[in-house]
């Protein structure tokens, strides 16, 4: 009875558990860009490491576009299992990213493009719509997720938002996937970098 009232309590406040678990995803990230996050918490990567992190996201990434093209499409062939199953492996793929991410940021570091300025200055402005739609559609894709699992595809059509809010989720997460392909392409096998070690990797390098 505890556990239904609880999947209960989720349905009726999907805005609510968004909100909540779109704090706690921005929390870790930020915290771990500022080195807030203690360094334990995150192996100590060598470049070799952070490199092979790069690459294994990057193909993460590229897989997941390919799961919400599918889910995409078949929401609008009707065939809604396969959508949803779709769009429950998108999310667990983010899940893997956001992993390999910090501990990528955390127990490594960046990398900074080096190259042309006729290349570097659209590299920056696909990195910067990459990011901006990667912190936007948190909430979105969130929400979209809660609704889809927490209510019946007949309720979904007639007593929520989630088509609308699914569309807005998907299109804005592929666009965001998709320029992360690209960026790390152009930095990684086309361009060069220049490597920037994390505040919290530095942190824990430091003598004490």
């Amino acid at each position: 009875m505890a556990t239904a009232s609880a999947d209960n309590a989720v349905k009726e406040h999907p805005l609510a558990v968004t909100a909540v678990l779109s704090v706690v995803g921005y929390a870790l990230v930020v915290g771990t860009f500022l080195g807030w996050v203690p360094g334990r918490v995150f192996p100590d990567l060598s470049l070799t490491q952070v490199n092979t992190l790069s690459d294994a996201i990057a193909v993460v990434n590229a897989v997941n576009v390919l799961v919400i093209a599918a889910g995409w499409r078949w929401i609008r062939a009707g065939e809604v299992r396969k959508h949803a199953a779709a769009m429950v492996t998108s999310f667990l793929l983010i899940m893997v990213f956001l992993v390999m991410y910090l501990s990528k940021i955390g127990g490594g570091g960046t990398k900074e493009f080096v190259g042309p300025a006729f290349v570097y200055y659209p590299y920056l402005a696909m990195l910067a719509i990459h990011i901006i739609l990667s912190i936007v559609a948190v909430p979105v894709v969130l929400y979209a997720l809660v609704l889809g699992v927490t209510h019946t595809p007949a309720e979904l059509r007639t007593q929520t938002p989630h088509r609308r809010v699914g569309r807005i989720a998907a299109g804005s997460w592929l666009l965001s996937l998709s320029l992360g392909v690209v960026t790390y392409l152009l930095l990684n096998q086309v361009y060069g970098w220049r490597y920037v070690e994390s505040a919290t990797a530095a942190l824990v390098a430091a003598p004490l």
